[in-house]
């Protein structure tokens, strides 16, 4: 890639470092697009031995782009995101993949739609991945940081995309009992 093509590439994605999400920190700050991304990538690294049939090369390159919409459109937590907002978001990301010189362009249009079409293992692994992060997130976070619809959001939110996986049906599961454990501790703590 020729050099100022790479630089205006990097300046470009560097936004998800400033994009900030609705989760917040252990440490009380918002958590950014960027933080969630490289956590993701981990979390895919780290379960590859649970999928041996699966890409992990593949999985990890999704849950490293899976956001870059974000770029243009800033994040707008699931509860709220609409299918116009999706499909802005979606316009974004193919107006700029477009722009993209060969072979990424290629690359990534069909990295994209494969994620879209969630048939693939690999699709599956990082959109269920995606959804236990967030949640992970919101468990590490001080519950005052929660909304309302939280309280119960968090016990569904996720569980079909893990349903196709046992171990990822268990992981979701033990997030439960983490969110079911921070509520029980939050409302017996002292007002």
């Amino acid at each position: 890639m020729e050099i100022r093509a790479y630089l205006n590439l990097m300046h470009t994605v560097e936004k998800l470092k400033c994009t900030l999400r609705h989760s917040w920190t252990s440490t009380g700050r918002r958590e950014s697009v960027a933080e969630h991304t490289w956590r993701l990538a981990l979390m895919a690294y780290f379960i590859k031995d649970e999928f041996p049939e699966a890409n992990a090369e593949k999985v990890i390159l999704m849950c490293l782009c899976h956001d870059l919409g974000e770029t243009f459109t800033g994040d707008i937590p699931a509860f709220q995101k609409t299918d116009a907002d999706g499909a802005a978001e979606d316009e974004a990301v193919n107006a700029w993949l477009k722009s993209l010189p060969a072979p990424y362009c290629a690359e990534l249009t069909g990295l994209f739609a494969e994620m879209a079409a969630q048939e693939t293992l690999e699709a599956k692994l990082y959109k269920a991945l995606d959804k236990m992060e967030a949640l992970i997130q919101h468990n590490e976070a001080d519950i005052k940081t929660w909304i309302p619809l939280e309280y119960e959001l968090n016990f569904t939110y996720g569980s079909e995309a893990v349903a196709f996986s046992e171990y990822l049906t268990q992981l979701c599961a033990q997030i439960n009992l983490d969110c079911a454990e921070k509520i029980t501790a939050a409302q017996a703590e002292p007002s």
